[in-house]
């Protein structure tokens, strides 16, 4: 993960840095545009995220790059059967759960004329994201994390509105793809091929799966601002 993030800043980075022309008589490159933002709303749960975009890398060139970090607040499943799949069948204590998911996203986007919008881009790449959901059983002494780590694709319509100064106002509408991957969660490993580390009786993936909420089809809305450099 940590050599996907530095690569695409890598990219991002010296493509946005300006480059001379050998010929001091031929025309000049401005080099690409660079802007960052912020996005808050709705991604299978209440989301925030960072974004870089890179555009205009020569002259007539229509793509852009654009490199996004999110976290998401998420629904991490079904306490009664997580501990079912995972621990034990005991039903003692109050049950409590949290989930959260960390997503990187790396975009290549193509401007579109849709609805009248007049800067709007088609954009699509590959997703990876980072699950853990947390259990606990007030009073039942259980505690335990169920962690996943996905790759996807995605898709989304993002349009841009320009407002005062530097600063436009993003809509980013779209839907995310992940891949089914291995759940781990205290002692137990449950993976998409039928392969399992210390199951519980007879469950399976499908059981696994069926009481976590990793991510699988996430839709997107969300609302945000970009700063042009």
């Amino acid at each position: 993960m940590r050599r996907i993030l530095t690569l695409s800043l890598c990219i991002l980075f010296f493509a946005a840095v300006p480059i001379q022309a050998q010929d001091a008589t031929a025309p000049v490159s401005h080099g690409a545009r660079f802007s960052s933002g912020l996005l808050m709303g709705y991604s299978s749960g209440f989301g925030v995220q960072a974004f870089g975009v890179a555009s205009d890398f020569a002259d007539g060139f229509p793509l852009q790059a654009r490199l996004g970090l999110g976290f998401t607040s998420v629904d991490a499943g079904s306490p009664p059967d997580a501990r079912r799949v995972f621990i034990n069948n005991a039903t003692n204590g109050i049950p409590e759960e949290s989930g959260q998911t960390w997503g990187f996203s790396l975009d290549v986007g193509y401007p579109v004329n849709l609805f009248s919008m007049k800067q709007a881009f088609l954009v699509g790449g590959v997703r990876y994201a980072r699950f853990k959901g947390n259990f606990k059983y007030v009073g039942g002494n259980e505690d335990f994390d169920v962690k996943s780590s996905h790759w996807g694709l995605g898709a989304a319509l993002q349009s841009y509105f320009p407002m005062s100064g530097r600063f436009d106002l993003v809509l980013d509408a779209g839907l995310d793809y992940y891949f089914s991957s291995t759940l781990t969660g205290h002692d137990t490993a449950y993976d998409p091929d039928g392969t399992a580390v210390n199951p519980r009786e007879d469950y399976t993936y499908s059981d696994a799966d069926a009481a976590i909420g990793q991510p699988t089809f996430r839709p997107i809305l969300m609302l945000g601002m970009n700063y042009r450099f």
